[in-house]
């Protein structure tokens, strides 16, 4: 660094001349020293001192070209994901350099309209650029314009990278290096923003590259369902060691898709009418309705899980739409614990004296022997809650109910229809289908990777519907890691348990898309339980228009730590970054001249002129928005450790000569289908206390509920 105020590196290289100069009379001291009038062993001591000053004004000169020539051009970063570093306590981010003051110095130098030539291409490139469009279709020089257009070493004129942006942004500091993230930092997780196709996804890979090497869980919620990015996800698995451990889950392409149960798995029953009622609008007088929706999904969740059935979005549209059939089960199955040895006589009496004539508006159309259980259920003194909710929604008038829960039936629609309704409604014991069934706590164990692909571009609804609840049921999990571990409460007490906290590493692509209710508590709960995450959007104002509350978007970005931010277009979402970096000193060098004329007539001085060069100060910001909209493509501030800025240019993919990158989807479906294990690792079935009623009267000892 100078140690001068102004350091002027945007000048022409003057200390070249006195570098050829002292080269110059060097080798004349060597070769001919009687010409400098010097004996041969003066002559080689000077020439060697003459050689010394010229490397050294040479390097100095050197300095000077290279910077400018990186102002103007900088060189492309490209690295092999196998090349990619890694380490056991740090975070690999890319290159680049801590952004300090004299960075924000050397930028506004070139801002001035004096060095633009050291800047902006010259008028030999800009020439090349104007023919190459005007010889593009002419014959006989079209050959010279794609000449012009190559990117070769051998063109001197060739195009600079498709960037965009200003190099000067990263240029102002030639010397970087690589930049790294202590991994201790990421529990408090990380915020990536930038606009479409400035390189937020290929940072992604970066990170789950890392994150997969050094044996993490691995959780990537994609939104779009990237091509690109769940081939990395895979490769990286395979180059690892890993794929038995990879699962896919993909609502797009059901037919490789692995299964889950978005409802089935719980720490509180309350929490699958939470996850489904958390779907429904809850503005206005919509908040009635949801919570009506949410009293009337809770009551079948509650009657299915004491019926000892795993909920699942199938049964409760079943159930939704007619609730009689789960009434007279779980009535049924009451009587037969708790009823006296002659109750099937006495409700059959009952059901021959039901009159439809006398029966009210609300039962009219229901089934006698309903009815009669209700009635003989109402007579004795047999309260249970789950048979008390069956009842009081059994009595509901019909037409009344269906307009109240008309809000919660379109959403059950679009999450039971098609092959979809197979993935995250999933039968246990079909042994036909051999698609694993996956469990957040089991993927935890497994220390397995899964890709999440909800293809919200074909139904956002459902993509939004799956993605919440997912995260609902990993704040139960991290819940039960709290307590008890990663170990699983149904497994045998007298085997060992792993008590190890894990590492999760959780990607969110397309940020904005998944935030709801249920990501706040992993943000800012989850951080004990091993959870970390990196969340990636374009800009912050979709985050508040899809959570609806300023206050609350803003309770989301105070739990994030690091922030990483590409090329954005929004002046909010510059100024998260901005507006938390200190005010700084610069420089500007101001020249002054003046005449004054001479005040004594017989002095001889008819007047005196002055020059000087004058240095002010001036407090400006460090960065400012302005510079955040003009990134170039693959580069990145990045708020470190606490608020260090660092400057950081991601690498280019270079794929050619990965032999681990699938081609395409249909290649990872193909080596997935040979991996995959039937449902049976993942479930273990067994005959449940429903099925087991059914057949006899015996009254079944209740198992251990897996649900709850």
């Amino acid at each position: 660094m100078s140690p001068h105020p102004i350091e002027a590196l945007l000048r022409p290289p003057v200390e070249l001349y006195s570098a050829l100069v002292a080269a110059a009379t060097g080798t004349m001291a060597l070769l001919a020293p009687w010409a400098l009038m010097m004996p041969p062993g003066i002559a080689n001591a000077a020439a060697g001192a003459l050689f010394a000053v010229a490397l050294v004004r040479a390097r100095q000169a050197l300095r000077v070209l290279c910077y400018q020539r990186n102002l103007r051009h900088l060189s492309t970063y490209k690295l092999r994901a196998d090349r990619i570093p890694l380490s056991r306590h740090k975070l690999f981010l890319g290159r680049g350099f801590r952004w300090t003051q004299r960075h924000t110095q050397r930028l506004r130098d070139t801002l001035r309209p004096e060095v633009q030539h050291y800047v902006q291409p010259g008028p030999l490139y800009r020439w090349a650029r104007r023919k190459e469009l005007a010889w593009e279709s002419v014959a006989g020089l079209s050959v010279l314009a794609w000449l012009l257009r190559q990117p070769r070493w051998w063109n001197p004129l060739k195009p600079l990278p498709a960037l965009g942006g200003t190099p000067a942004l990263h240029a102002v500091e030639p010397n970087e290096q690589d930049v790294w993230m202590d991994l201790g930092e990421r529990v408090g997780h990380t915020l990536v923003l930038g606009t479409t196709r400035v390189g937020k996804t290929r940072l992604a890979e970066i990170l789950i590259t890392q994150d997969i090497r050094r044996g993490d869980v691995v959780i990537v919620f994609d939104p779009k369902g990237d091509a690109d990015l769940l081939r990395r996800v895979y490769a990286e698995a395979k180059r690892s060691g890993r794929a038995e451990d990879f699962y896919l889950f993909h609502l797009g392409f059901p037919e490789v898709s692995a299964r889950y149960n978005a409802i089935g798995r719980f720490s509180r029953i309350t929490e699958v009418a939470t996850r489904i009622a958390n779907q429904l609008p809850s503005e206005g007088n919509s908040a009635a309705f949801k919570e009506f929706a949410w009293r009337f999904v809770n009551i079948i969740a509650r009657a299915l899980v004491a019926l000892e059935r795993r909920p699942d979005y199938q049964q409760i549209r079943r159930y939704i739409n007619d609730i009689e059939p789960l009434f007279v089960e779980y009535a049924r199955a009451h009587l037969r614990r708790f009823g006296e040895a002659n109750w099937k006589t006495e409700v059959e009496a009952i059901a021959g004296k039901v009159s439809e004539r006398n029966l009210s508006s609300a039962l009219k159309g229901r089934d006698r022997a309903a009815i009669a259980l209700m009635r003989y259920l109402q007579a004795q003194d047999l309260y249970d809650p789950v048979l008390d909710g069956l009842v009081s929604a059994f009595r509901y008038d019909k037409t009344y109910f269906d307009k109240i829960v008309s809000s919660v039936g379109p959403l059950m629609e679009k999450l039971t229809t098609g092959k979809i309704a197979e993935l995250i409604s999933p039968d246990y014991l079909n042994a036909d289908d051999n698609r694993p069934i996956f469990e957040w706590l089991e993927v935890i164990r497994r220390n397995a990777i899964v890709y999440v692909g909800l293809d919200a571009l074909t139904d956002t609804t459902v993509a939004s519907a799956v993605g919440n609840s997912m995260f609902a049921d990993l704040v139960s999990v991290a819940g039960h890691i709290y307590k008890h571990g990663v170990a699983d409460p149904t497994d045998d007490a007298s085997a060992p348990r792993p008590n190890r906290v894990p590492t999760i590493s959780m990607h969110a692509d397309e940020f904005n898309e998944l935030i709801g209710e249920e990501f706040v508590p992993l943000l800012n709960k989850a951080g004990g339980a091993g959870f970390q995450v990196t969340a990636y959007t374009q800009t912050w104002s979709d985050v508040e228009a899809r959570i609806g509350s300023r206050a609350k978007a803003g309770q989301v970005a105070g739990n994030f730590n690091t922030l990483i931010m590409l090329r954005v277009k929004e002046l909010a979402t510059a100024e998260m970054l901005t507006d938390q970096l200190p005010r700084v000193e610069v420089f500007t060098l101001m020249n002054v001249s003046g005449v004054n004329d001479s005040s004594e007539p017989l002095s001889g001085v008819d007047f005196q002129s002055r020059n000087e060069d004058r240095i002010s100060v001036s407090e400006v910001a460090m960065l400012t928005p302005a510079e955040l909209v003009r990134l170039p493509k693959g580069q990145a501030f990045a708020l470190l450790e606490g608020g260090r800025l660092w400057k950081v240019r991601m690498p280019l993919p270079d794929d050619s000569a990965d032999r681990a990158m699938p081609a395409d989807l249909a290649a990872i479906a193909n080596e997935m289908e040979r991996s995959y294990i039937t449902n049976d690792h993942w479930y273990r079935a067994r005959e449940t206390w429903w099925q087991a009623i059914a057949d006899t009267d015996i009254p079944v000892p209740r198992e251990p509920d897996h649900g709850g």
